[in-house]
């Protein structure tokens, strides 16, 4: 069953509307550089996951397919038939499923830093038995240790304290759940089925999901995807945001 998302909802109305979902352990504000440039040329509606920031928490496990049914709700309440989706790491997850099942409903997708499989699932097994353990806030330094380069996170210490806030008071419970749901997805598949215009943005530092396998992996099986590299680790939106926001609205069509 669906949950409510919370969500912000900015931009003009009439303008058409993009949806941005973000990584595992961050919430609506892990976008906020690209408010303001895509408010210019968008209507922009920011998510929570279910078990992230303001959304509801259910019981777990989940699964990617129930995050994107998710996301379905709230474009069914909010009366948008069709939208761009971009989304990073697990929202990128959540992207492939939407633009696979519900092609319809996706006019362009963009994939950053994410990936369609997970070959060695102990590192979701682990994650569980730690936030299961202490909870998240123990573990939230060493997550956004790998979100960005040691160059660039010494030099924006601010942004780093943020991105801790965010994984420390992502509920426990949510957390875990949603790192069953990454153990257990594997959308190799139903990649040929993505017929929305695909951008597959990786980063060249990123260690939690590199180019080789990772982006490399959607840019060969979502048929005519195109793949661009961005010097930075995990959150490239973040870390190269000037060129990551340029690259999403070129893909999105506005």
């Amino acid at each position: 069953m669906s949950v409510a998302l919370h969500h912000v909802d900015e931009g003009p109305r009439d303008a058409p509307a993009i949806v941005l979902s973000g990584s595992l352990g961050s919430t609506v504000e892990m976008w906020s550089p690209q408010v303001e440039p895509l408010t210019e040329r968008f209507r922009v509606i920011r998510v929570d996951h279910r078990g992230h920031g303001g959304s509801p928490v259910p019981a777990g496990p989940y699964a990617v397919a129930d995050m994107a049914g998710d996301v379905l709700a709230l474009l069914d309440a909010l009366g948008l038939d069709r939208v761009a989706y971009c989304g990073l790491s697990m929202g990128g997850c959540v992207g492939m499923v939407l633009a696979s099942e519900s092609p319809e409903r996706i006019s362009a997708l963009t994939l950053c830093c994410t990936s369609s499989y997970w070959p060695d699932p102990s590192v979701w097994v682990d994650r569980i038995a730690a936030v299961e353990s202490g909870g998240t806030a123990p573990i939230a330094e060493t997550i956004v240790s790998r979100w960005f380069t040691p160059a660039w996170a010494a030099e924006h210490p601010d942004v780093v304290a943020d991105a801790i806030g965010q994984v420390a008071m992502t509920p426990d419970d949510g957390y875990a759940a949603c790192c069953a749901a990454l153990r257990d997805f594997d959308h190799r598949p139903r990649l040929a089925a993505i017929t929305a215009p695909t951008l597959v943005i990786a980063g060249s530092a990123d260690p939690s999901t590199p180019v080789e396998p990772h982006a490399r992996t959607i840019a060969e099986g979502v048929p005519g995807a195109r793949l661009e590299v961005l010097d930075a680790a995990h959150l490239a939106t973040i870390e190269r945001s000037e060129q990551a926001t340029a690259l999403i609205v070129a893909n999105s069509g506005a």
